[in-house]
């Protein structure tokens, strides 16, 4: 569905279906237009996981007070992007691989360990992760938003945790679904 309207107006927003939306993502005309639809969505919606784009460090900031719980520069991700090229092409040729949708071999995801799975309060290797299901654990972001990169093999599991794996994505799914048990 498409609406051209005021996306900070609340009218709107409940005509286009916020009380059941997933998520939203403010990246309107301006800054301050971006700021006002965040801050009218979360006085909707005080659950709803907001993304919002931000042209200046200072709209970062007013987009977070607003109740944004992401803030995306395009700005500064092209600069660090254009900079990581310059500096570690390879590194970058291989994350623009592992992530392109046209790569259909290999996947980046993210996994939550549910409250029953039997992967949760065991560690990465008694897991047996690589072997049962093939994946790379690149990080695990922990229910307080802490993230460990790379863990070691002896790092545990624990409920709630999202694990941020590489892998086949039939191989995904199927630690997708044993996390979820």
């Amino acid at each position: 569905m498409a609406v051209t309207a005021d996306a900070s107006r609340e009218d709107v927003l409940k005509r286009v279906g916020v009380e059941r939306a997933r998520g939203l993502i403010a990246a309107v005309g301006t800054d301050a237009e971006n700021v006002y639809a965040v801050l009218s969505a979360r006085v909707m919606r005080p659950d709803l996981f907001i993304v919002g784009r931000a042209g200046t460090e200072d709209a970062t900031l007013k987009l977070k007070r607003a109740g944004a719980n992401r803030v995306v520069s395009p700005y500064e991700i092209g600069a660090v992007q254009i900079a990581q090229t310059a500096l570690r092409p390879a590194v970058v040729d291989f994350v623009e691989l592992a992530t392109s949708s046209n790569n259909l071999e290999l996947a980046m995801e993210e996994i939550t360990i549910g409250a029953r799975s039997s992967l949760a309060s065991r560690s990465i290797l008694d897991a047996n992760l690589r072997q049962r299901f093939g994946v790379i654990v690149v990080g695990i972001q922990r229910s307080d938003l802490r993230m460990e990169f790379n863990p070691e093999p002896d790092t545990t599991i624990d409920e709630g945790d999202k694990l941020v794996v590489l892998g086949r994505p039939d191989s995904l799914k199927r630690l997708e679904a044993e996390a979820g048990k």
